[in-house]
């Protein structure tokens, strides 16, 4: 008698991670053919080079079980219209996968990030510097200084006045951090996210679709993110895949700071703008 064995969220994972990797090696023979990419040795190293870490994984796999871009020499707007586009789809695959497939968040939102600074290396590993000469627009946008009123300004060292200024970035910060805060609060898609994040059983019985809100949050999220990156890059002029290492680890500080708590239903982003301003 046969038996048959459902696939459930943890096989389908395992799957996923192993077709990865078989497709991500597959094309590193292809590619790196001539390299000896496809040598049984070069194989074998993933496994010398690694071995601490999977000792180390397979212990921290326990006490988990047991609950314990840019695109050089594209034109400005195009390249902010494909950043936030690849940040929907990003939200788009990451929120099916933990809303509907009931995969870990923590995995899965790792496991996105590591992709994206793996495929980020793929395009380009230089340290890319933004100059006038290549993109005046991005540049000029960068170099933009939005004056507050005079007399919130000083008087420095050498007899000159400042004026205080800041950033296009800032505005889109704060219109950001202004539109969030109602979206949340007066909005049904805000308070759905609220009632599920207290929780699912109760927004389930109060008629709320679960997954669908899960789906969406992660969408909003990553989209924003892509935003966050724009304006990160605007700040910066330069891009390379080691920039913004724990920034994430920063982002859920400054959240948790702000009163947000890591169980879900309670938090505005008006507390999370005060822990990242605590943060800095």
């Amino acid at each position: 008698m046969k038996t048959k064995k459902k696939i459930n969220s943890n096989n389908l994972l395992i799957m996923i991670t192993i077709i990865m990797f078989i497709v991500m090696y597959a094309i590193g023979c292809f590619v790196y053919a001539g390299k000896g990419f496809a040598h049984v040795q070069t194989f074998l190293n993933l496994f010398i080079t690694n071995a601490g870490l999977i000792c180390v994984a397979c212990g921290m796999t326990c006490v988990i079980l047991a609950h314990g871009m840019g695109v050089q020499g594209w034109p400005c707007i195009p390249t902010i219209i494909l950043i936030l586009v690849i940040g929907v789809i990003f939200g788009l695959v990451q929120g099916f996968l933990i809303g509907y497939l009931n995969i870990q968040p923590f995995i899965t939102t790792m496991a996105g990030m590591f992709f994206a600074r793996g495929m980020t290396a793929v395009i380009c590993t230089d340290q890319l510097s933004i100059t006038q000469e290549q993109n005046a627009l991005f540049y000029s946008w960068a170099n933009a200084k939005i004056y507050l009123p005079a007399f919130l300004g000083y008087t420095n060292n050498k007899g000159k006045v400042m004026t205080p200024y800041v950033r296009p970035t800032v505005i889109i910060a704060l219109l950001v951090v202004v539109v969030i805060f109602i979206v949340l609060k007066y909005t049904k898609f805000g308070r759905s996210i609220y009632a599920v994040g207290g929780n699912e059983t109760s927004a389930t019985m109060m008629g709320l679709n679960v997954k669908r809100t899960k789906l969406f949050a992660y969408i909003l999220s990553s989209f924003l993110c892509s935003i966050g990156g724009i304006c990160y890059c605007l700040n910066t002029m330069s891009g390379s895949v080691q920039q913004a290492k724990g920034f994430e680890m920063d982002a859920i500080a400054s959240s948790v700071i702000g009163g947000t708590l890591l169980t879900g239903g309670v938090g505005n982003v008006i507390g999370s703008l005060f822990g990242v301003m605590i943060n800095g």
